[in-house]
């Protein structure tokens, strides 16, 4: 947070740079041995969803910031939400990846974010590859909070998953389910990227609904670039919640903070589900998906759904008969992209709405199209990204997993 004096501090009005917190950097940074920079991802202030005692755009919050290793010095930033009151904070670790533009080779760095949207950068100048552009945001009606009355939008490349909640995004697997689902949509209030949270109202509208949610979009799985094609695969989550505000001076002396990311319905078996109809997604598939952009083009090459529907959801009788092949989990999907194939698992389980909508399988997929190459199951849920590495001339691929029930550990995988 800019102290008096510093870049920055007039974007912390009434004085709220001195007692505003939680401005740091959780997600790996990232270096450029040969400029000497390193690049740091900055999450979301206090508060993650009412910003009202801090009034202003709030830099460096939610901002890519490009420091001189050596000194310490700033040589460039650029913020990606101003003002931010969605937890839409820096999940993951800027990607470096030299790419073609215009007929010029460029160090570029590449930024996946919780709400779809990839950032780039020459990483030596700060200057967007890709115009980005300030477009008008719906505004807050909570009272004391004031929004950014425009947002940055990259122009290339396009979002990686869905921003915004419309009724055409509801899921529609069944007439009976749509119809389930736009009754349910009756009790949040819709809108676009940016669409504020709301106050909580018990007798009307329960919140916002918000997709992507807190938890993303990408997250700390982040993305896989390919140095020699500058491809980049990205994994990420399409499912929707809801966030409302309330007053709880028993809580906390903000004026606002969180009611809760949603009310979820029972899953089959009992488990906690999501906020759509019985238990399921409230919009429809895909809910997990992988995303090849051309880093060189700015253009998507392709998007494949991330596996199956989960377990939970191929359980429910509303879906009996329904084809889920290719429905995707919502789950953190970690990636590793070799000179020949990119690998993919289901997501680590840590997050899935309900838990355990990750699964344990294993996949080899053809890097240029999406097409599934093998699969297998481990023995537990992935809990960390892949890695590869030789020894006496073999590859070999090591995975963390684990799972309930199931100790952590390493499963190393080879040809035969």
């Amino acid at each position: 947070i800019a102290q008096p004096g510093e870049t920055g501090n007039d974007t912390w009005e009434k004085d709220s740079w001195s007692y505003t917190g939680n401005t740091a950097v959780w997600a790996p940074m990232s270096a450029d041995e040969e400029l000497g920079y390193v690049y740091l991802p900055v999450e979301t202030p206090t508060g993650d969803y009412y910003g009202g005692h801090r009034p202003g755009n709030n830099l460096f919050a939610e901002t890519l910031v490009c420091l001189d290793a050596k000194t310490g010095k700033r040589v460039w930033h650029f913020q990606f939400i101003h003002h931010g009151i969605w937890d839409w904070d820096i999940p993951t670790a800027p990607i470096l990846v030299d790419v073609n533009h215009n007929g010029k080779r460029i160090k570029a760095v590449a930024q996946v974010t919780k709400q779809a949207f990839t950032y780039v950068f020459d990483r030596a100048t700060g200057e967007p590859v890709w115009p980005i552009v300030e477009r008008p945001v719906p505004q807050t009606d909570v009272p004391g909070e004031k929004t950014s009355p425009t947002q940055p939008f990259p122009t290339k490349p396009a979002a990686f998953d869905r921003q915004g909640v419309t009724e055409d995004d509801l899921i529609d697997l069944t007439p009976q389910l749509k119809a389930e689902a736009l009754e349910i949509a009756k009790l949040y209030k819709l809108g676009p990227m940016f669409t504020p949270p709301i106050v909580f109202d018990p007798k009307g509208k329960k919140g916002t609904l918000m997709l992507p949610s807190p938890t993303g979009g990408s997250n700390w799985q982040g993305g896989a670039a390919d140095p020699e094609t500058g491809m980049l695969y990205v994994s990420s989550i399409t499912n929707a919640t809801s966030m409302g505000l309330i007053h709880d001076p028993k809580k906390s002396d903000m004026d606002y903070i969180a009611a809760g990311l949603g009310e979820s319905r029972p899953a089959p078996g009992g488990e906690r589900g999501n906020i759509g109809p019985q238990g399921l997604p409230l919009v429809k598939p895909p809910w997990g998906r992988i995303t090849a952009i051309d880093l060189n083009s700015g253009e998507h090459a392709w998007m494949v759904a991330n596996g199956d529907a989960p377990d939970y959801v191929k359980k429910s009788p509303a879906l009996k008969g329904v084809d889920l092949s290719h429905a995707g989990k919502p789950e953190r999907a970690p990636l590793m992209v070799t000179r020949t194939v990119l690998f993919a698992g289901d997501g680590s389980g840590q997050f899935a709405a309900p838990p355990g909508a990750g699964g344990p399988m294993f996949r080899v997929l053809n890097k240029k199209t999406g097409a599934l190459i093998h699969e297998m199951q481990l023995p537990g849920r992935e809990t960390g990204i892949p890695m590869t590495y030789m020894a006496n001339g073999r590859q070999f691929v090591v995975v963390a997993v684990s799972a309930p029930g199931v100790p952590g550990e390493l499963v190393a995988l080879t040809a035969e």
